[in-house]
């Protein structure tokens, strides 16, 4: 499978995690949340490594960057919930989609050589999938002040685009499972700690419990399909094709739930896939 494919696979699932995540972070503990989500991906991640007997030692480096990459998810991750619970979506969703800008920015930093069409082919992508993600929230709840919203949103854009940044490094170093493997260890014990330093819950109820673990199977898919990439030719495009992953979610509404597509929406799929199919080229 290549990088663009890896991507693909990544916001499909990543779509599905963020459609339960605007409805439970409204009635369900968040911190109860990630920690199911992450905990049920991290023995989603055991339980594959065991089938595959893939527990193999990794370099001391390879272990560094796999912690930091986990501290970047973490970071990602708490500033998600956050932003989805305060909303709205339109403000959120093409904020956080816009790390694809960030994780290119990092490679053409580390010497990989991103010619003019590209970055117009990356920024297409963000740009589609943003108006995807604004037109499809019409409501008209009152929300929070914005200023909060857009701060969380940011850090998880920022959060999500070093995880793939030092994670693929990682994965460069040593195989991914593993390096996968201790950043998830670091990801559940920093939520552990934050939860009983702050006395926060850890249960989120019978109800959302089934949502939970089925969305820590599909992010479990989505991070090894993006830290995967690092052992491919441009591993950074995985993160911009898994940034579509709000863009994906309405396309599946609109495909299974017949819910509405309006012209400007198609326009903007019509920009970020033609923004796909230029980096697949």
């Amino acid at each position: 499978m290549n990088t663009l494919a890896l991507g693909l696979v990544a916001a499909l699932c990543w779509g599905f995690h963020d459609i339960c995540v605007r409805f439970l972070s409204q009635k369900t503990p968040i911190n109860a949340c990630i920690f199911i989500v992450l905990l049920t991906g991290l023995v989603f991640h055991s339980g594959l490594m065991t089938v595959t007997g893939q527990f193999t030692p990794i370099p001391a480096r390879a272990v560094w960057l796999s912690l930091v990459a986990g501290a970047f998810f973490v970071m990602g991750t708490y500033g998600l919930y956050y932003a989805f619970q305060r909303g709205p979506v339109r403000l959120v969703s093409p904020l956080i989609a816009a790390y694809p800008i960030l994780s290119v920015s990092w490679a053409a930093a580390n010497g990989t050589s991103i010619s003019a069409l590209q970055w117009v082919a990356v920024i297409a992508i963000v740009v589609g999938v943003a108006v995807v993600a604004a037109l499809s929230d019409d409501s008209t709840d009152e929300v929070p002040p914005k200023g909060p919203t857009i701060l969380f949103s940011l850090i998880s854009a920022v959060g999500f685009a070093g995880t793939f940044a030092f994670g693929q490094q990682a994965a460069q170093i040593s195989h991914e499972m593993p390096t996968t493997l201790v950043a998830r260890l670091l990801t559940v014990g920093v939520v552990i700690a934050v939860g009983l330093s702050l006395k926060l819950p850890f249960w989120p109820g019978r109800k959302a419990l089934p949502w939970l673990v089925a969305m820590g199977v599909a992010d479990g898919v989505a991070l090894l399909c993006v830290l995967s990439a690092g052992t491919l030719p441009d591993p950074q495009y995985a993160a911009v094709t898994s940034s579509m992953f709000g863009l994906l979610t309405i396309l599946l509404a609109w495909t299974f739930l017949k819910e509405r597509m309006t012209l400007p929406q198609w326009g903007g799929c019509l920009v970020a896939f033609g923004g796909v199919g230029y980096l697949a080229i």
